[in-house]
């Protein structure tokens, strides 16, 4: 049957099933709230733009329902009056709500990229205002949103790549660059196949390592940011991100398991908060004193 409703069209992920953590208990219960919210408002956005039966004029018609509760237009959609309700109580705009939509839009709309700057441009809107949204519920300055844009995009795009056969198979969507592909030889039909063949696998693996220079750029990110428990979190997301991108660079992810365990969560993870808890005590010790 096809869905009617947002709830409809849920695929029953959840913040648990995630890549990377999700309100997690290293974040202060005050923010859990409002950032779960934010969550499933997003989750049920992406599972329409994702739905395999939906017309893309009725997934269009959904998200529209979403925007309408989210601006108080319409009471229909309960995760959007939920969003709405917790925007207020911390007296937070919608904006970041709201680029999320305009991504989910594409994601109905636009199935290939032309460049990076055209992938990047995407996640502008896919991936930048989770993390602004949480920077913004924390009230953390700006001025770290660079490094957050830079790990947010990184993520996304790690995502992708681990998804780019489903996705092109699903969807019909390519999130890989048409330009990238064609650089080295590999075309969008190679995506369909049970492995790469060794020019896509080059093409992904190049790919793989622009990620990295965007984990670069956000490396002091978690130092940027004044709340501790939060600081932690991203600390702990850089350092899987990390792995991931070496995973990709290395692995074929048509055939090949690009994804990390949970004792690879666990072991990684483990190892970003001990880097973070260092780095943030040697910010607060006087210039010159051994760690």
């Amino acid at each position: 049957m096809t869905p009617t409703t947002s709830f409809a069209a849920r695929s029953g992920k959840g913040h648990r099933d995630e890549n990377f953590p999700v309100a997690s208990r290293l974040i202060h219960p005050r923010y859990r709230s409002v950032i779960l919210a934010f969550y499933e408002f997003a989750r049920t956005a992406d599972d329409i733009a994702d739905h395999a039966t939906l017309a893309p004029a009725a997934k269009l018609a959904l998200l529209d329902r979403l925007e309408a509760a989210l601006l108080e237009q319409d009471d229909g959609e309960p995760v959007g009056v939920a969003l709405r309700a917790q925007l207020a109580v911390h007296r937070l705009a919608p904006r970041h709500a709201l680029d999320l939509l305009t991504a989910f839009r594409m994601d109905v709309t636009k199935l290939r990229y032309h460049d990076w700057g055209d992938l990047i441009g995407y996640c502008r809107y896919s991936a930048m205002p989770v993390g602004r949204f949480v920077l913004d519920v924390h009230g953390e300055s700006r001025a770290t949103w660079p490094a957050n844009d830079a790990l947010c995009a990184a993520l996304q795009i790690i995502n992708h790549l681990q998804d780019c056969a489903s996705d092109y198979r699903s969807l019909d969507r390519v999130y890989i660059p048409l330009d990238a592909l064609a650089s080295a030889g590999a075309s969008v039909e190679m995506l369909g196949d049970d492995r790469a063949l060794p020019a896509l696998r080059n093409c992904i693996h190049g790919l793989a390592q622009r990620t990295g220079e965007l984990l670069r750029e956000s490396k002091s990110f978690s130092l940027q940011i004044e709340d501790t428990r939060l600081a932690l979190e991203v600390a702990v997301i850089q350092r899987l991100a990390e792995r991931l991108v070496v995973l990709l660079s290395r692995r074929d992810p048509l055939c090949e398991r690009a994804h990390l365990g949970r004792v690879g969560v666990a072991g990684f993870g483990l190892l970003g908060l001990l880097s973070a808890l260092i780095g943030r005590i040697g910010r607060q010790l006087p210039a010159g004193t051994a760690v």
